[in-house]
């Protein structure tokens, strides 16, 4: 990948959850969420977004990310207005379930490491 646009997918994940955090206005966003990384494709027409959502509640988990993902145009129009570039990538957010996975691992592995102490 190409610096330039190794800068730009920094600069567009600081830039996204900003807008995310502090302009989006969406009472569907009630859980605390991150932007991990964001992969734009080298002619800065698409990028994906990849978003983890930390919540104990799975439903107010989608609801969030449903959130996340419906105001893209939003997102889009506010990283316009602050970066000077000529084209902003249409973004598509995904959703990262792999601390989650990995959470899972970790209590069947502990689990395991208790069944086995108590043998």
């Amino acid at each position: 990948m190409n610096t330039r646009v190794s800068k730009l997918n920094s600069e567009f994940k600081r830039m996204i959850a900003e807008v995310l955090t502090k302009k989006v206005k969406d009472p569907r966003i009630t859980e605390m969420f991150t932007v991990l990384d964001v992969d734009c494709d080298k002619e800065l027409s698409t990028a994906k977004v990849y978003v983890s959502v930390f919540s104990t509640d799975a439903d107010r988990a989608a609801a969030t990310f449903a959130a996340i993902r419906d105001n893209e145009p939003i997102v889009r129009r506010e990283i316009s207005r602050a970066m000077h570039i000529r084209k902003v990538p249409e973004f598509s957010f995904i959703l990262d379930t792999s601390q989650e996975y990995g959470q899972k691992i970790d209590k069947i592995l502990n689990e395991i490491n208790q069944k086995s102490n108590n043998s």
